[in-house]
């Protein structure tokens, strides 16, 4: 027999071993450790076959194997395997990104014995009197009496002494036990709910009746809700039934809207075992997560974009919030989409998916036109909220503070006066986003891309936002040698500082990837926020979803004019999504919310359209444009991207590699440099690969991409091919 392995490398083939000596043969779906070249892979079994096309001398045996029964349920392989021929990914980049990290790297997929520490028969009969010198031992002690176990992993949680441990230890009180770790099944019996559920309004109550009289079966519904309708609320009355039924929900957040208070919202609702999925665990955290939800221990797991890949066994539903959201697209490796995968996974499982979002894509929004999806609307502000008032300030010929024209700091104060928070959003952190010699006009650049450094003056460096590089904030002009450097433009700190002097009376608080980058920082911010010990919140992206000000009266957005001239076709939809969003924090409760949008292209249609109409409207006549010029998704597109240190080489590769499609059924544009040509000392070139439908350009390049694949030109640089792109830049 010859075992076929799926390996994570980025080669669409798979590889054949030998079996081991005097070993049972692998199940398909178990992970292998073999030999490749001077290194050993684990790899997952995909075949067992009695032909090889190679000489078994060609062939090494394999050198264990990993599991006795599939890490990779039957499911999670159907899906593995359409994932791998939609995206034109090798199967084994796509089986590995299913796994969690520590099984890529070998480790059991069993769960490991749990240290536990008990005391003997001494310890359990000795008088705690007789510790009264070693009052930790004698705490210590006192507790196992009790208690009878304690688990290693909760001696410093509870702030016991790991000398009083060994201690208790070495005078034979106590011992170290060894226990298999035993997971609860039984929390459908348990199933309660934590708090009384909120009475829904009329939209709220059609969403749930029409969702739950569909009999359960695979349907994706789009629930488009305005901020602040009540969507979670709907989510948890759609969740109910189907964890009273003890079966498992799957719910898909973006990495921002995955907060301390989202989890709780679910935890405080629910009395079911919940898993939380995200980037801020480690390994060994993910590992445990995905072995309980394996097992069938978790009733709720929520998580971003990779939680998609937990191996659910009783799956009853799967909801994504913020379904439009960039961050549920894989930018690098295996490059999937999280949402429509999720749609894929539900259909294999024959479960409801919904997807929720004030402002959906215009992909959901096809789908929807076409009947692929059933559409939900509430159009309504839940509770006593009230719709914002919205206002376009023209910042032509005004004097700005920081950024900021008088009308806003003159409403700033009235808000601010009433004991009210304000919010301002600017996309773009750091001081300034540039530093200009004031004798020459030079801008200092990055040395590795085709951009310029941000100055960050606390820290006192100046770095580059793409490529990471940064350096010691200049004092002297790289070009003419001036002193004269002045920055120019407003970033987040920038402003902080000056509000800060003033409005001396209300404190400040400023949130994005600077402020935030130490684990817990994020959640001491917005907790801040709630308490109302902030009153100014500046913020970039990062504020503007999903969270929940009551007190937030006043919203700013301070400068989104350069999306209105951005090379991606999608640049417009972004920006409309966007401020939807950002629009939506003001006035959530009973108090009256306001907006104003400063710009210096006042006149602009769709800024007007936004403040006046609203989403709808304009994603009516967007997906009416892309229809027109058959984009996405109106028309399916690729993009075959390389990049390398040398210009010519990536261009070589892409004109060779259009020759290849002949006279196949594509449209294609391209070669031509990408809109941030340079970017880490890469020069980066794309063709664009356009089709009329799905099957049109499946099929085009199934038949280009093995000759692709074989071009001596695509050794010289790097290259990939990525389906339905999000990102032209």
């Amino acid at each position: 027999m010859y075992i076929q392995v799926a390996l994570p490398l980025p080669l669409r083939q798979l590889f054949s071993y030998l079996p081991a000596e005097g070993q049972p043969l692998p199940e398909i779906g178990c992970r292998v450790e073999v030999p490749f070249g001077r290194q050993t892979q684990v790899g997952v079994v995909v075949s067992l076959n009695e032909h090889s096309d190679l000489d078994d001398s060609k062939l090494k045996p394999i050198l264990r194997t990993l599991d006795s029964e599939r890490v990779v349920s039957e499911r999670l392989w159907q899906l593995a395997q359409l994932a791998a021929r939609y995206y034109f990914s090798p199967l084994g980049m796509v089986l590995s990104q299913m796994l969690p990290v520590k099984l890529r790297q070998g480790e059991s997929a069993a769960p490991e014995p749990i240290k536990l520490w008990q005391p003997t028969e001494a310890g359990q009969a000795l008088n705690l009197d007789t510790l009264k010198r070693a009052f930790q031992q004698q705490r210590l002690l006192a507790y196992l009496q009790t208690q009878g176990k304690l688990e290693d992993g909760q001696v410093s949680k509870l702030e016991f002494s790991r000398q009083a441990l060994k201690a208790l230890e070495e005078k034979a009180l106590i011992q170290s036990i060894e226990q298999a770790p035993e997971f609860d099944l039984t929390w459908p019996q348990a199933f309660a709910l934590g708090e009384e559920p909120q009475t829904l309004n009329r939209e709220q109550a059609i969403a749930v009746a029409t969702v739950s009289g569909d009999g359960g079966g695979f349907r994706p519904w789009l629930l488009e809700g305005v901020t602040g309708s009540g969507k979670t609320e709907v989510y948890f009355h759609l969740m109910q039934p189907v964890l009273e039924a003890g079966r498992q929900v799957l719910v898909l957040v973006p990495e921002i809207g995955l907060t301390p208070q989202t989890i709780a919202r679910f935890r405080h609702r629910f009395q079911v075992p919940i898993g939380v999925l995200h980037s801020a665990l480690n390994d060994n955290e993910r590992l445990q997560v995905w072995q309980q939800a394996r097992a069938g221990a978790l009733g709720v797991i929520i998580g971003t974009r990779s939680a998609l890949f937990t191996d659910l066994p009783s799956l009853g539903m799967i909801i994504i919030d913020e379904e439009h959201d960039a961050s549920f697209k894989q930018q690098e490796g295996f490059r999937y989409h999280g949402r429509d995968l999720a749609v894929m996974r539900a259909s294999l499982d024959r479960v409801p998916i919904i997807l929720g979002s004030a402002t959906p894509s215009l992909e959901s929004l096809h789908n929807v036109a076409t009947g692929k999806y059933r559409r939900l609307q509430l159009t309504e502000r839940a509770g006593v909220a009230r719709h914002v008032q919205q206002k376009i300030v023209d910042l032509r010929l005004q004097h700005l503070d920081a950024g900021c024209s008088h009308e806003l700091l003159k409403e700033m104060t009235r808000h601010l006066e009433a004991g009210n928070q304000v919010m301002l959003f600017l996309n773009r952190r750091g001081f300034a986003p540039a530093l200009l010699c004031h004798e020459c006009g030079h801008l200092h650049g990055c040395s590795r891309c085709d951009a310029f450094y941000t100055v960050h003056q606390g820290s006192g460096l100046v770095q580059c936002h793409h490529c990471g590089s940064q350096k010691r904030l200049p004092r002297q002009c790289s070009e003419c040698g001036s002193t004269q450097l002045f920055t120019q433009g407003v970033g987040t700190e920038q402003l902080e500082q000056a509000l800060s002097q003033r409005f001396p009376d209300y404190p400040v608080v400023r949130i994005d990837r600077d402020t935030t980058s130490r684990k817990g920082s994020l959640d001491a911010l917005l907790e801040k926020i709630r308490r109302g010990e902030a009153r100014i919140l500046i913020g970039t992206q990062m504020l503007a979803k999903g969270h929940h000000f009551p007190d937030v009266t006043l919203v700013g957005l301070l400068d989104v004019d350069g999306a209105l001239f951005s090379a991606d076709f999608r640049a417009a939809e972004r920006l409309a999504q966007l401020y939807i969003q950002v629009a939506g924090r003001a006035g959530r409760a009973s108090k009256a919310g306001e907006v104003l949008l400063q710009t210096h292209q006042p006149d602009h249609p769709l800024l007007h359209q936004l403040t006046t109409q609203g989403y709808g409207p304009f994603a009516d006549a967007a997906l009416k444009e892309r229809m027109d010029a058959l984009l996405p998704p109106a028309g399916q597109m690729a993009i075959l991207r390389a990049e390398s240190s040398y210009p010519q080489q990536a261009q070589q590769f892409l004109n060779e590699a259009n020759q290849c499609f002949g006279d196949l059924a594509l449209q294609r544009v391209g070669p031509m440099p990408a809109p941030m040509e340079r970017k880490a000392g890469k020069f980066r070139f794309h063709t664009l690969l356009l089709a009329n439908d799905r099957k049109r350009l499946q099929q085009a390049l199934d038949l280009a991409l093995p000759a692709i694949e074989q071009l001596a030109s695509g050794k010289r640089c790097r290259w990939h091919l990525e389906r339905d792109p999000q990102d032209l830049l």
